[in-house]
């Protein structure tokens, strides 16, 4: 089901730069840029481009999806009326090389293949020149393949698996978020240090390559910090009763329970564990916080629990872009920005810098100035980051959290403290670990 949310504001751009024009070449005596590729130039006109947003807006994801879609309208917003916050992240005048975003949005329902039929539209009969957006692996590779087959912009949404950046890696398509890798390794230490170095574990996961790849993380790095497994129960995607599962956890013997169940799955299955005792018997360690977890299953449940994620609003402390938009998003929709929030609006900014620093919107040129990002890297709502050229993976910061008791939160919203924020550097991948080859441009 398609939403429109037509943001067509005329003027500004004519004669600046040609709609087919853009530097073609990022370094003297590199091969030129073809002329005509994907939607480019169809689909840049003298006043807007058109970008398509892909999210759930209905499903197990959809709390995920509707914050995600938040992030991205605020910063298109921004972005189209110019002035002194996309002047701050380092953009100039009104819109993106002086066209304004016209954008629709699409409810994916969480499935791969709504999420292509939607993406297609969007490129063939919008001619959209970048799509973006997912709240699941699996529709992030299914969408990834699209975007490499038309050779259109695609910018992941929510999505951990290692798949994403790894063997289902495509040349159109970018990560800003953490892998499950970079997030195990960062937050298997913390845990290991806080809870202990032998413990026993059990693991609940979800039957698809995010569940499989954060659990094959996971287990690596808590093994290494000498924790054993007891036990490994999966499950299907969208389980409504984990009452078999849950009772094998609870009979384990296990230390620990790492649900790793994502969106309205990690509510219920937490509420659930609850109700077999498993909360009063075991620690809760989640790899992956959903964006509403904490709220949807109370602080009384969440406290004490560790977790990664990719952005909370208490970091608005240490880089000023993030304050600005913790500030913006919660005085437009009342609330603090979550994980998914932040996803869409950073990567939205940082496609429309990598555009400008193009001078063009041909895909080849703007993949090439993200590839070559480490080299230039942007300053961010989570400081200095930059896409790896091997991978399209973003090497970023990670924040490790714990869960606070309900006596110790400050306010309604104020559920984590930031035990650390790990240095991205320290915990990346190999490149070539996952099998990544990124395929041709053209």
């Amino acid at each position: 089901m398609l939403f429109d949310r037509r943001k067509l504001l005329l003027g500004g751009a004519a004669g600046l730069i040609l709609p087919g024009l853009g530097r073609g070449a990022l370094a003297q005596g590199a091969p030129m840029s073809p002329a005509q590729i994907g939607t480019f130039p169809e689909g840049v006109s003298a006043d807007s481009v058109f970008v398509g947003l892909n999210m759930p807006l209905t499903g197990v994801f959809s709390g995920d999806g509707k914050d995600l879609r938040l992030g991205y309208e605020l910063a298109i917003a921004q972005i189209n009326a110019g002035g002194a916050i996309p002047a701050a992240w380092g953009l100039k005048g009104k819109g993106v090389l002086g066209r304004q975003i016209r954008y629709k949005v699409a409810d994916t329902e969480g499935k791969p293949n709504v999420a292509v039929q939607a993406a297609t539209q969007f490129v063939q009969r919008d001619k959209a020149i970048l799509f973006q957006g997912s709240v699941s692996s699996a529709e992030a590779i299914a969408l990834e393949e699209l975007a490499s087959r038309d050779k259109v912009l695609y910018m992941v949404g929510i999505a951990g698996s290692n798949d994403v950046t790894g063997k289902n890696c495509q040349r159109y398509g970018f990560r800003s978020q953490q892998n499950a890798y970079m997030a195990a390794k960062a937050l298997a230490p913390v845990v290991a240090k806080a809870l202990g170095k032998k413990l026993k574990a059990a693991f609940l996961v979800p039957d698809y390559t995010y569940g499989q790849t954060v659990y094959d993380s996971f287990a690596k790095f808590t093994k290494e910090q000498g924790w054993t497994q007891v036990l490994k129960e999966t499950v299907p995607l969208g389980t409504a009763d984990y009452s078999s599962a849950l009772l094998n956890i609870a009979n384990s013997g296990a230390d620990v329970f790492v649900n790793i169940c994502f969106g309205s799955d990690a509510v219920a299955s937490t509420k659930q564990a609850e109700q077999f005792g498993i909360l009063s018997s075991m620690k809760l360690v989640v790899p992956n916080l959903s964006s509403f977890q904490d709220k949807e299953v109370g602080p009384e449940l969440m406290q004490g629990v560790y977790g990664s994620c990719d952005f909370w609003w208490t970091i608005q402390d240490r880089y000023p872009l993030a304050k600005t938009f913790v500030e913006t998003f919660s005085e437009k929709n009342k609330y603090k920005p979550r994980w998914g929030a932040h996803i869409g609006y950073m990567q939205t900014y940082l496609w429309a810098l990598s555009v400008e620093r193009a001078g063009g919107f041909n895909p080849v040129d703007v993949i090439k100035v993200m590839e070559a990002s480490k080299s230039q890297p942007y300053e961010s709502t989570v400081g200095r980051v930059y896409f790896r050229a091997e991978d399209h993976q973003m090497v970023r910061p990670i924040p490790i959290l714990k869960g606070k008791a309900p006596s110790a939160m400050t306010g309604p919203e104020d559920f984590y403290e930031v035990i650390d924020v790990v240095d991205g550097e320290s915990v990346m991948n190999p490149p070539d670990l996952f099998g990544c080859k990124l395929g041709s441009y053209t």
